[in-house]
């Protein structure tokens, strides 16, 4: 697993490496505000249908973000560390 987990990081890392030359080179153009339109339409979904699913849980997770995130981040500098 090791070895197609290099080749994926690889592909996603050269993939977006030439995306941003291209990028800089004009050949692709990026419409920002419509990628952020999308992406916030998208959020309001899944929250919506978060909430219907079940609310309970979801005020829950809401409270303890701070917390999980913060044992995220602190694992992974760990990690990093060692």
């Amino acid at each position: 697993f090791q070895k197609v987990g290099k080749l994926a990081a690889t592909a996603v890392g050269g993939g977006f490496l030439l995306r941003q030359i291209a990028s800089h080179s004009g050949y692709v153009q990026t419409d920002w505000k419509g990628v952020e339109k999308a992406v916030n339409k998208a959020k309001r979904q899944i929250k919506k249908r978060a909430d219907k699913a079940a609310p309970e849980i979801n005020n829950l997770i809401e409270e303890q973000h701070i917390v999980i995130s913060g044992g995220f981040v602190g694992g992974f500098l760990l990690r990093l560390a060692s």
